[in-house]
Parts: C-alpha cells; sequence; structure tokens
C-alpha cells in the first residue's frame, strides 16, 4: 500500500522539482550570461537524468542487463516523441541553427555510435553482441568530446546573451538552492513513480525487457517531461529543447557508459529495432523544421511525434 502512495506523491514531487529547477537554472543563465540552451544541456539535463542513472547503475549492479538498455532506449524515444510532442502542443519549438546542425547531429552520432559498438561482434567468429568496459570507455570518451563543446559554445555565446528584462535575476544562494532542492525533488519522484510503475507490471507477468523499454523508460522520462512542458510553458524555449537533446546524449554516452564500465551489458539482437527508432526520431525532428511553420516545431509536428511514439509502443507490446 505505501508503495502506491509514494507513487502518487511522487508525481507531486516531479512537477513541483522541476518547477523550481527551471527557476534555478534560468536564474543562473541569466545572471552569469549563459546561454538558455547551454543551461538546458548541462544542468537541466543533468537533473533530469538522474532517475536515469540511478536505474541503471542499479541494474547494473543487481544483473538487470536488459532493463538497464531498455531503459535508456526507451528513455530517448519518448523524450524525442512523447515529451517533444506533448511540448510543442503547449507552444511551438523554434530551433536555433546550432540545435540544428551541431547538438540534434551529436545525438544522432551518439546513436549510430552505440549501436556500431553493440553490433561489433557481428564481425566476430564469436557470435555475442554486448557492450563491453571498453566500449563503455569509449562512450564516455566521446561524453568528454561533448562537455568540451559545451564549454566553448557558453564561452563564445556569453557576450550574446540578451537579458530578460521581465525576469527577476534572484541570488546565487537562492538559485542553487533551488536548482538542488528541484533535482533531488525529481530524483525522488522518479525513484518513487518507477518503483510503483515496475510493481504494478510485474504483477501482471511483463518481460525485463518490456519493462524498461515502456514503464522504467516513461517513469525516468517524466522528469524530462514536466521540466520540458514547464519551460515550454513558460516560453523558455532553449531550455525546453536543450534539456531533451542534453538528456538523450547523457543517456547514451554518460549513462550507457558507466553502465558498461561498471558490468559488461549483453545486448539482445531485437534492440536494434529501438536503435532504429532512435534514429527514425532524430530524422524527424530534423524534418519537422522545413515542415514546421515559421521554421519550428509546430502543433502538427508535435502531433505526429505522439501518434509515431504511441505506434512505438504498440510495436513494443506485440513484441512483448
Amino acid at each position: 500500500m505505501l508503495l502506491y502512495i509514494l507513487f502518487i506523491i511522487g508525481f507531486v514531487i516531479l512537477i513541483k522539482g522541476a518547477d523550481i529547477l527551471v527557476d534555478g537554472a534560468s536564474s543562473i543563465a541569466r545572471r552569469y550570461g549563459l546561454p538558455d540552451m547551454v543551461v538546458g544541456l548541462t544542468i537541466v539535463s543533468f537533473g533530469t537524468s538522474l532517475p536515469e542513472l540511478i536505474v541503471n547503475v542499479m541494474a547494473s549492479l543487481q544483473g538487470q542487463p536488459e532493463l538497464a538498455i531498455g531503459n535508456v532506449f526507451g528513455s530517448n524515444v519518448a523524450n524525442l516523441l512523447l515529451i517533444l510532442g506533448v511540448t510543442a502542443l503547449i507552444c511551438p519549438l523554434p530551433l536555433k541553427r546550432t540545435t540544428i546542425l551541431t547538438e540534434i547531429p551529436f545525438s544522432l552520432i551518439a546513436t549510430l555510435l552505440v549501436g556500431f559498438l553493440a553490433n561489433a561482434t557481428l564481425l566476430n567468429s564469436r557470435y555475442e553482441l554486448y557492450i563491453s568496459r571498453l566500449d563503455g570507455g569509449i562512450l564516455l570518451a566521446f561524453f568528454a568530446m561533448f562537455m568540451v563543446y559545451i564549454y566553448n559554445v557558453a564561452k563564445t555565446n556569453k557576450d550574446a546573451v540578451i537579458p530578460d528584462e521581465e525576469s527577476t535575476i534572484m541570488p546565487v544562494g537562492k538559485s542553487v538552492l533551488l536548482m538542488l532542492l528541484g533535482t533531488l525533488g525529481l530524483f525522488l519522484g522518479g525513484k518513487w513513480v518507477v518503483e510503483g510503475a515496475v510493481h504494478i507490471a510485474q504483477k501482471f507477468g511483463l518481460s525485463e525487457s518490456f519493462i524498461g523499454l515502456t514503464v522504467v523508460a516513461f517513469g525516468t522520462s517524466l522528469p524530462e517531461l514536466v521540466t520540458s512542458a514547464m519551460a515550454a510553458y513558460r516560453r523558455n524555449i532553449d531550455i525546453a529543447v536543450g534539456n531533451v537533446v542534453g538528456s538523450n546524449i547523457f543517456n547514451l554516452l554518460w549513462i550507457l557508459g558507466l553502465s558498461a564500465i561498471i558490468t559488461p551489458l549483453p545486448f539482445n539482437e531485437m534492440n536494434n529495432a529501438d536503435i532504429i527508432m532512435m534514429i527514425l526520431a532524430s530524422a524527424m525532428l530534423i524534418l519537422a523544421m522545413p515542415i514546421g511553420k515559421r521554421n519550428a516545431i509546430d502543433r502538427l509536428n508535435g502531433t505526429i511525434f505522439l501518434l509515431t511514439y504511441f505506434a512505438y509502443i504498440s510495436y513494443l507490446v506485440v513484441r512483448g
């Protein structure tokens, strides 16, 4: 009974945690002249990726590789299709040139890299697919490259940030406190929601892979969903989009890399369909720009994203 109570409380904490995290992060960005996109790609992405990190570390330590891989793949598909779909319904999402030409392609490259490393053993005589510790190290190295890129973006664009006169810049201490409290709320809320959802799913005898790709992935994506939706509601588009793109890169390079370092992750050939889905979702995000009005992901695109996500979930149900 307590698990179900925490499940409900978790949703409330997620919403409030996302709210104050966006407040604190936006204030920090304005005070130090950091572009909101940089904050979304780093600070906010780190905070909203904590549930995926905790779930994957626990799954790796407890010998549940299918759950770890399914969580990352399912979360990334949910980020691109479900979260951006819902966010676009709240308000159109105009993307900056650097996001289209750099951040989204980097996320796509990360997806292709994971797919290559996971299937690299197909080239060997021993037919056993897995993401090894060496592969994990390679993923972490690419993540370090991404962080260097973000540092350069922040340094280059610092003077180009235009202050928002309508926004209140809070004291640094208060901003940091809000970010810490928001991150803690996202972590606890996500943890309780996932634990409750997994318990409910297991009662129906669902497989570990299916739980990872659907219930756990959706649960750990809730922080990203609430944070991006809240940011979009406040018309802070850069944090809304940067949170999603940054979280995907964090999931593939940092979280999956760290999970593989802890223990090699056996890879099921069936998961290649999920990698293809991530590639398709990234392609849809890029193609949405010329289709949407005013060079933005509009409500029509958001509807298409959501329909595609529900079709993907239906496929997972059939696949079992």
